[in-house]
């Protein structure tokens, strides 16, 4: 943990911009007081005065330390504070916390990753780091989905992502409309249209836990090793420090063990996709 040495402190950071990625979804980039350091897959917390905090993956590159962007789903009180946030409003950072992607483990193979809804947060972050570091990975392919056009977010970033050698986009929703020229259909599907050399592959998957669960047995069908599947895992933390245990998963504290794992890591723990 680099940064923020009082882990039970928050420092403060200032709303520079609020964008709109979809009907329910915001993303707002922060600036720190100080230069705040993560690893990609880990997490913060945010803290509005007042109200309360939430746990959040960083959306942004690891990379940048002056800034950090968070992407924000409407999902209840906390979360509906955070969408009334503009610019020049001040909030709290509190992290990072947990363990985020081993990149060193990716290195030399086809990186695939299965991404939906908001879960596209942590995946961008990844992203990022992907990118910097291109030429130590064959091949990046990103599968996302959303329920419709209008919910797929950094529609942006996915345009640029297009144009990078070695990066591969595919995307999916669930009820297309007559503006939609991709793949209809929920996420897995896009999983039989990648063109992937799985003895040299790893994959990643992040998104809601129904999707989650189904990616995970696709994957799993089409060969994939279950060390080598990573899951970003995001159940009910709290404390962020493994004090509370609303985030237990069997024997894990999701906040203090993860919330990146590997399958066979966790796949005998009890309700994992709840």
């Amino acid at each position: 943990m680099q940064g923020n040495h009082n882990i039970y402190k928050p420092i403060k950071a200032t709303v520079d911009r609020v964008i709109k990625e979809s009907p329910m979804i915001k993303s707002f980039v922060l600036i720190p007081e100080k230069e705040f350091f993560f690893k990609t897959g880990e997490f913060i917390e945010l803290t509005i005065n007042g109200y309360g905090e939430a746990p959040f993956t960083p959306s942004s590159s690891p990379l940048e330390t002056k800034k950090i962007e968070v992407t924000v789903m409407k999902a209840g009180y906390v979360t509906e504070k955070i969408h009334a946030l503009k610019r020049g409003d001040v909030v709290g950072i509190r992290g990072p916390y947990g363990r985020g992607y081993p990149l060193d483990k990716f290195y030399g193979k086809e990186v695939v990753i299965l991404g939906g809804g908001c879960g596209f947060a942590p995946i961008r972050s990844l992203m990022y780091n992907l990118i910097a570091e291109k030429e130590k990975f064959k091949k990046v392919t990103l599968c996302y989905g959303a329920k419709t056009p209008d919910e797929c977010i950094y529609k942006p970033f996915v345009d640029e992502l297009k144009k990078i050698e070695k990066f591969e986009v595919l995307r999916s929703v669930d009820h297309a409309d007559e503006t939609w020229e991709e793949k209809e259909g929920v996420v897995t599907v896009l999983l039989d249209d990648i063109n992937v050399n799985i003895a040299e592959s790893v994959a990643v998957v992040c998104g809601p836990p129904v999707m989650m669960k189904f990616g995970t047995l696709k994957l799993l069908e089409l060969g994939y090793p279950e060390e080598k599947i990573y899951l970003s895992m995001e159940k009910n933390m709290s404390c962020g420090l493994g004090k509370c245990g609303h985030c237990m998963m069997g024997k894990y504290y999701v906040c203090k063990d993860g919330p990146v794992f590997t399958y066979d890591e966790i796949k005998d723990q009890p309700d994992i996709w709840i």
